[in-house]
């Protein structure tokens, strides 16, 4: 029965005394004994106080949901907010740069029309003096002409010698008179434009990027949720998902992950964005323990979030079937051995008596945002002047340190205008002694003076994640556009002189390459990440060789990274998974490793050689940068 509940009359309620259980009712004294003296019956009073307490039960559990509504609600109205807040700013961005475009439109209109009054003025000024000469020119012999015919129409004898005397020479003189009778200007003003090329870059100008994904569907898989091994990049895979629970199909998603182990200490790792719903997070655990993985999608935890997960030391069997600790964590894997390298200008020929001594000479910095600290080092570049320069990435900037490690200067203010950076991955140095960065979030890559002081920035609308740059020796640029899996090649400039590359895992293709160097031969070598191999292709982007595969053996890889060629040819590649650097030749085949052994590496990312001939590496994990000897 629906409708408001009425309040019983008194008299009423002094018989209802009983309850029918079957019929749900109430009844008197009187009834109990009638249509309901077959039905068990019970005293009112006991079953109001049972439905009391159930109703009360139920109130309750129904209030519980209170304070859930009021938490979805603030989060609704929060994402609501931020979602009016975007659409205006976006509103904003919009208009500001396509007023930019038209100020930019109506200043070229402007120097056309310039131009165009500059080059008729003068051919007019040209054309208007012949025309005035010819005029003067004409009137004069028409005016002596008239003269001279009407005295020798009219004019007596006399007359005709004075004229004779007065106009002879006159008439001499203009019929031997040089007139510009030949045009000295032409009429051509053409206006040449070439604008359907800009119609369709106006026509696919810009992009509203968003995704239906919502934190509450999204899930993470992988090895590393179960368990994680001290020292070895660890990767797991998160799978956006919209409210529906359906697959979403396209990246952009803003996905943040944080570790924390219960001494306050934070680790870093690195989001990629497969460009099809799902992205790789990879990180490496730096000590043995339990630690907290949050993984926020719009700052909110995806399903399972916080995961909760220990690191252990990788174990490795002794001889006699027990197992044992290895001395450094992160170097279980790797079966680095003593190997007598290629002799080269450095090299004595010797060979290295003692497999075991570290060729680490020095380690410079620590995690932190001050001068020789870093937050997540990328790319390393080594100048003939003696200087290493590193691409300090989240404390955007770039810093400058000498052959020996002493700071000079660091140079980039954070920002996404032209000379800020905001992600800074790859550093090389130009001939000229220009330093040239890629910066992965900004799109494009920035070119500063020696002294650190922004000239240009190349690339822009173009790139769309530019990781690592090099120079070849023609003074161009190498750009690895890690998200567009390509290499770009620009004039110093920025005209661009070609691109090469794919999505894929063909010889022409790849999959989230990192890093590239130059060889003698002017050929470029291209760390192909996930596809666990290094590619070399000539300055056309011509396929030459590749080398490497996924594995843990001499000569493979676990996700490449940095990589610089000695003055022999020689490559020598940093392997991101396996922690280690190996050595190669140019065509490939495994020489050696340089021996880290004593103070493991924690996901190496770009490398060099520098001036006076040793290696210098970006240990990211352990937010330093290592030089070791080489070739000595």
């Amino acid at each position: 029965m629906s409708g408001p509940l009425r309040k019983p009359q008194s008299t009423a309620l002094s018989v209802m005394e009983f309850y029918c259980p079957p019929c749900e009712t109430a009844m008197c004294q009187e009834c109990t004994s009638g249509e309901h003296g077959e039905h068990p019956t019970v005293p009112l009073k006991d079953v109001v106080e049972q439905h009391k307490a159930s109703l009360l039960d139920q109130l309750n559990a129904v209030k519980k949901r209170l304070p859930e509504i009021d938490s979805a609600l603030l989060t609704l109205s929060e994402i609501l907010q931020q979602l009016t807040s975007r659409k205006s700013s976006i509103e904003d961005d919009i208009h500001t740069t396509f007023d930019e475009l038209q100020k930019t439109l109506n200043v070229r209109k402007s120097v056309l029309l310039m131009e165009l009054e500059v080059n008729y003025g003068l051919k007019q000024k040209v054309l208007q003096a012949q025309l005035d000469t010819l005029l003067q020119g004409q009137e004069g012999i028409n005016s002596s002409c008239n003269f001279t015919e009407q005295a020798l129409t009219h004019g007596s004898e006399a007359e005709v010698l004075l004229v004779k005397k007065q106009m002879g020479e006159r008439l001499i003189e203009l019929a031997n008179q040089e007139l510009p009778l030949q045009p000295g200007e032409n009429a051509q003003l053409d206006f040449l434009v070439e604008t359907d090329g800009l119609k369709k870059s106006i026509h696919n100008l810009g992009t509203v990027v968003t995704t239906n994904a919502v934190a509450s569907e999204t899930v993470a898989t992988g090895e590393g949720l179960r368990h994680c091994v001290v020292g070895v990049p660890t990767a797991i895979t998160i799978t956006t998902k919209d409210k529906d629970g359906q697959l979403c199909k396209m990246g952009n998603a803003v996905i943040t992950a944080e570790i924390s182990f219960s001494d306050g200490c934070k680790v870093d790792g690195e989001i990629l964005d497969n460009k099809n719903g799902t992205y790789d997070y990879l990180f490496t655990a730096p000590k043995e323990g339990p630690f907290n993985l949050s993984l926020r999608l719009y700052n909110q935890h995806i399903k399972g979030s916080p995961f909760k997960i220990k690191a252990h030391i990788q174990t490795s069997p002794n001889s006699d079937g027990t197992k044992k600790r290895l001395k450094s964590p992160g170097s279980g894997h790797i079966k680095q051995k003593a190997f007598k390298r290629p002799a080269s200008m450095y090299s004595t020929g010797r060979r290295k008596e003692n497999p075991i001594e570290d060729d680490l000479i020095f380690r410079i910095g620590t995690k932190g945002r001050n001068k020789g600290e870093f937050t997540n080092l990328q790319g390393v570049a080594a100048s003939s002047q003696g200087k290493v320069l590193i691409a300090d990435s989240n404390n955007q900037c770039v810093q400058v340190f000498s052959n020996d490690g002493q700071f000079r200067s660091r140079f980039g203010i954070r920002g996404r205008s032209p000379g800020q950076m905001q992600r800074p991955t790859g550093v090389a140095v130009h001939p000229t002694g220009d330093i040239i960065i890629a910066d992965y979030d900004n799109k494009w890559v920035s070119i500063f003076s020696s002294d650190g002081k922004f000239k240009n920035k190349i690339g822009s609308g173009k790139l769309m994640g530019p990781k690592g740059v090099a120079v070849d020796r023609n003074g161009h640029v190498i750009v690895v556009d890690n998200k567009a899996c390509c290499v770009f090649i620009f004039q110093a400039n920025g005209k661009m002189v070609t691109k090469f590359g794919n999505r894929g895992n063909g010889d022409r293709q790849f999959a989230g390459p990192h890093f590239a160097a130059v060889n003698n031969n002017n050929e470029i070598i291209v760390t192909d990440f996930h596809n666990h191999s290094v590619k070399v292709f000539n300055t056309e982007g011509e396929f030459l060789l590749k080398f490497g595969s996924n594995g843990e053996g001499n000569g493979q890889f676990n996700a490449p990274t940095g990589v610089a060629v000695d003055v022999n040819g020689n490559i020598i590649v940093a392997d991101w998974g396996n922690s280690r650097i190996q050595v190669f030749d140019g065509s490939g085949s495994f020489l050696s490793y340089i021996n880290t052994l004593a103070d493991p590496l924690y996901g190496p990312q770009g490398l060099a050689l520098t001036s006076d001939g040793h290696v210098v590496v970006a240990d990211s994990g352990n937010h330093c940068f290592k030089v070791y000897r080489y070739l000595q």
